[in-house]
């Protein structure tokens, strides 16, 4: 029988316009509805209009993502369409909590922007970045990392995403340092990213702090579905567990190939990445090209998924 696994893409996937041609249908709409009412606030204008720029504010992008993502997945379901197993990177985390039963989607709409918000506060703008370092392996490039970090200032391996595609995070300084001991010991590319802080690094820890206070008030369930957790790339169903885990993810890195092979070593052939964007279709096909990914982003592909996953 066939194993899915959904998938959920994390910060960065957002774009104006996102969700809209789903709108027509009415359960669909309310994710959009609820989102506005919980924040108090119109995410959904942010979402359909823009602007981007505003979009793309960390405590916007988390809540308009995870969003989107919970809409679709609630129209798979409606179809008789869930999964064996859920992940999702760094943010997408949390979709995949909802789709897993863990958190209801007005409780995560609601940690999520705060999770942004803390993300945002924790380094003052400018301060901290990341980069991808492509054609490194991780042992090499950790080696690099920490020599920098005993010279120059924090950096560490962020998002270990697929075979040759690594994102490190940390301080201006220590970042830039590291492309370029990196270049010099053989990577292909170093690439810096367009981001408002240095994710997934120690310098988060603040962020995790706050985020702990916040989870701890939340109402988590056991999974019903495992998850496949960014921090561990272990299957997870303990809400305990679960919500230790989110608040070492702010500072953790993000170990999706781990994960990925996790799923296709438990018997998942189809991956379905649900929410804005192809980034993670991308990089499951870099890690096992056997498998099969299906991007849902739109209602279309949406509609193609569902008459395949029915065969």
């Amino acid at each position: 029988m066939t194993k899915i696994a959904f998938i959920y893409p994390g910060q960065g996937s957002q774009t104006v316009g996102m969700g809209e041609t789903f709108l027509s249908d009415d359960r669909s709409r309310g994710f959009f509805d609820e989102a506005d009412r919980v924040l108090g606030m119109k995410l959904s204008t942010l979402m359909l209009e823009g602007p981007a720029e505003e979009l793309t504010l960390t405590y916007n992008a988390q809540p308009a993502l995870l969003t989107v993502s919970c809409m679709i997945t609630e129209r798979l379901a409606r179809e008789g369409i869930v999964p064996s197993y859920t992940a999702g990177h760094s943010l997408g985390e949390y979709s995949a909590l909802v789709a897993s039963g863990v958190m209801k989607f007005e409780n995560a709409v609601e940690i999520v922007h705060k999770r942004g918000l803390f993300m945002n506060d924790a380094v003052p703008a400018g301060e901290g970045t990341m980069a991808a370092i492509l054609g490194m392996d991780a042992k090499e490039l950790e080696e690099v990392t920490n020599h920098v970090m005993d010279t120059t200032g924090v950096v560490q391996l962020a998002n270990l995403n697929s075979p040759g595609q690594i994102v490190i995070s940390g301080t201006k300084a220590g970042v830039e340092e590291a492309c370029r001991l990196a270049k010099e010991s053989g990577a292909k590319r170093a690439i810096p990213l367009e981001v408002s802080g240095p994710f997934h690094s120690e310098l988060m820890r603040p962020a995790s702090q706050d985020l702990s206070e916040v989870l701890s008030k939340a109402f988590l369930m056991n999974a019903n579905v495992p998850v496949v957790a960014n921090v561990t790339a272990e299957t997870e169903t303990n809400a305990a567990q679960i919500q230790d885990l989110l608040v070492r993810q702010l500072h953790s890195p993000v170990l999706w190939e781990q994960s990925v092979r996790k799923m296709i070593e438990l018997g998942v052939t189809v991956f379905v990445e649900i929410g804005p964007g192809k980034v993670l279709s991308g990089l499951v096909k870099k890690i096992d090209r056997s498998v099969t990914v299906l991007p849902v982003n739109d209602l279309e592909s949406c509609e193609k998924a569902i008459e395949e996953l029915k065969k």
